[in-house]
Formats: C-alpha cells, structure tokens, sequence
C-alpha cells in the first residue's frame, strides 16, 4: 500500500511540475504550490476580513518563525522553534495541534524579518522534509515519526551567509535535494527519500564579486524534453542539472558584466511556458532565458534584458502565461515572458514597510502581504483594480497560501484562516 501511494504521489508532483502557468491543485506541498507558479485557479478565496472578522481560526504558534506552510489533504505542515529547538507542526483543517517534533537546537535568525524556520517544508503526500537554518534536514511521517536527520553543514561546511538561510528543499521523483550557495563550498545534494542516504552530490562553484556567491533561492524541478531537470539560480549563474546524478546541461551567465558587488541572488526565478524568468541585481533587473540547449547558453537562448522591473526579495508568479512581479515597495508589473513586454504596471498604497512575501494569484485576484500585517486583494484580470487591504495583527512575511475556498496565512506568532 506504501508503494502504491508513493508512485501516485510521484505522478502527482511529476504532472505538476510541467503545469508551470496555472496551479491546479487543491494540495500545497511546497512553498510555491505544486508546479512552483504560486498561483491557482481557485476563485473563491475571501477578499475582506481583519484578524477578527471573516476569521475561521488562528493558533498560536510556539516561537518566532517566517516559513510558508504546507497543505496536503487534510493536513497543514508548518516549521517553528519549540523550546529552543528547530520543530515541525502538523494541525488539521479546524487549527487543530495533531503533532509537533522537537528536532536539533535551533539557530535563531540575524535578520529582523527572518528565523532559523525560514526555508519551507516539502512533502510528496507520504514524507515531510524540512531544512533549517541549523543546518538540519529531517524526513518525517505523517505521523510525526523522524525517519532520518542529517546536516548539510557536514557537507558543505559552517554556513557562511550574510544573512539567514532561505532556500527550501524540493522533490524530484526519487529524492530530495537541497543546495547550498555561499562563499564557501557550495553545491546540490540529493538524498534518498525512505533512507536519507545520499544518492548523489555536485559542486557548484563560481568565483564572484563581494556577497555574489550567498543564494536564498529555492531550486525548481520542472520537465524538459521529457525528463525532470533542476534549475538553480544563485552566484550570477542559472545552472540546469540532470535529476539522475546533478550532472550539468546547461548554464547561462552575464547577469554581472560589471562585477558590482553585494548582489546576492534572493528572489527566485519562475517558469512560463519554456521560459525562465529571473529577477536579478537587487531588484534592479528582469531576464528572461529561453529553456533548453547544453553547454554555455549565455549568448544564444538569452531572449531579453529589462532594467528597473525586478524584484529583490518577493519571487514572481504565474499564471494564464503571464508573469507577475511583486517589487518590493508595492509595485506591480504583468510581464509577458516570451518578449518582456510590460503589459500593466500597478503599485499598492505607498507605505514605509517592505514586501518580503511573495504573492499570490488565485484565479483572477493577486493577494499580497506586506512585512507589517496588510494583506492586499486586487482583481488582475483585465489591468488591476485593488479590492482591499486587510490589517492583521502581527507581521507577515512568509507567502499567502490557498485552502479550499479559504486563505492560510502565517504571522510572525500565529496562524490564520481567513474565510468561513
């Protein structure tokens, strides 16, 4: 029975990840959605509530964190410090406590807006995997069961970030695979899924300007040609690896030509249709680099350049084949991946605090939470119209996620459904 429900799960995370213009599913396994989009077609998520009216639940969370939960079925996975300790929560859909897992001592976060619960859990529907900033990757049951515990610091060394660790582990059909990308040694490693054993390890080492080495990013496992691939992007470099070793298809530099420095790769890049597009140069940039090819592609799969368009934190997303670009001030740019058009640019209501959510699209609305608590709606379907802006009690800085017909956000101290 254990077998049958891992292949359907594997089918199900394998057909996901090839619908990288709209997410379909009801579950949630990883930060991004299934298919890495962060979107939905969902049109039923609220669009007006405070922290007390139109709230279905909250639950208070044991200690300070600011990963994005996860849902399969019936089942919210969050990450948070118990005790001191790096911890996994399960909860029903009612904001129920099922479980929580006291793991490794917890390495608390540098910077105001982060944790050492930054990185997202991810689970295939019969294993969570979750990664902390202590270095820590454990696989658990649904049960709350640990099945194995390793440390990548063991790997790749002391963690030599500026800031705190953002990057969340992802799922290829056999494995779970984290990377590593700071002044130090850096590369991907995939770990065996029922037995943590390592199946395979890669380097990925380039020489850069001051800070240009340190990635937040999260890794994508998309289709291509047919077969599963990895896209990293960190280190003035996208690099794409084969899921069976992490040998190397292709790369694409040219994102620094001039070397500045301090440019650390922190949003990550999204896939629309067979193009990715990556914000780079502290929100200063958009590239859009056709997919495919071998060897260096930097000249010949290059599609566009644009300046002051990009995102530094927030990670775009998509939907309907077009991409949304959250900056971090509140503006909003639709973009059309295949030219690099701007089809529309919006901004939120001007205010002194950052977005560092990434936002979300559910059907034809963008939800988008600001570090101070507002969670903006705005209907996106034909230019934008801002529908409202929620106040929550407590800072928001992990990315809104659909439940159903309701919305699931996490506080800096509890987690919220909003919607009846």
């Amino acid at each position: 029975m254990w077998k049958c429900s891992a292949i359907l799960a594997s089918i199900f995370l394998s057909v996901a990840a090839v619908q990288a213009s709209e997410g379909t599913s009801e579950n949630w396994p990883q930060w991004r959605g299934a298919d890495f989009s962060g979107s939905t077609d969902s049109r039923e998520l609220p669009v007006t509530w405070t922290n007390e009216e139109n709230l279905s639940w909250s639950f208070e969370l044991p200690g300070k964190g600011f990963s994005t939960p996860i849902v399969w079925g019936d089942q919210i996975i969050v990450t948070a410090p118990v005790d001191g300790r790096d911890g996994v929560l399960k909860l029903d859909l009612a904001g129920k406590l099922v479980w929580q897992k006291f793991l490794t001592p917890e390495r608390s976060g540098r910077h105001r807006n982060a944790s050492g619960c930054n990185p997202s859990p991810v689970t295939d529907g019969n294993l969570i995997f979750a990664y902390f900033k202590s270095g820590t990757l454990a696989s658990l049951d649904f049960d709350g069961e640990v099945q194995w515990t390793t440390n990548l610091q063991d790997i790749f060394g002391e963690d030599r970030l500026y800031w705190d660790v953002g990057t969340s582990p992802v799922l290829t059909e056999d494995a779970v695979v984290a990377t590593v990308m700071h002044s130090g040694k850096s590369g991907l490693v995939a770990f065996d899924k029922p037995t943590g054993r390592i199946v395979w390890q890669v380097d990925r080492i380039y020489e850069t300007p001051t800070e240009n080495s340190d990635s937040y990013t999260t890794p994508l496992v998309i289709e291509e040609g047919g077969k599963q691939i990895i896209l990293v992007w960190g280190a003035d470099h996208v690099t794409a690896h084969n899921v069976s070793d992490g040998g190397l298809l292709w790369s694409s530099a040219g994102f620094n030509p001039d070397q500045r420095q301090n440019w650390p790769s922190v949003a990550s890049p999204v896939v629309a249709g067979d193009v990715l597009v990556v914000p780079y140069g502290r929100g200063a940039y958009l590239a859009g680099i056709r997919l495919g090819g071998s060897g260096d592609v930097t000249q010949s799969h290059r599609l566009w350049t644009r300046e002051e368009l990009g995102s530094f934190v927030p990670t775009p997303a998509v939907y309907d084949g077009k991409v949304y670009v959250l900056k971090d001030r509140g503006q909003i740019l639709c973009i059309d991946p295949e030219s690099g058009e701007t089809l529309w640019t919006a901004e939120f209501p001007k205010h002194r605090s950052n977005y560092y959510a990434s936002p979300l699209i559910a059907g034809d609305r963008l939800y988008a939470a600001r570090e101070d608590g507002a969670v903006f709606v705005a209907q996106i379907s034909d230019g934008f119209r801002l529908l409202s802006e929620n106040t929550m009690s407590e800072k928001m800085i992990a990315s809104p996620v659909p439940l159903a017909n309701r919305l699931l956000l996490r506080g800096e101290q509890h987690l919220f459904v909003v919607g009846k």
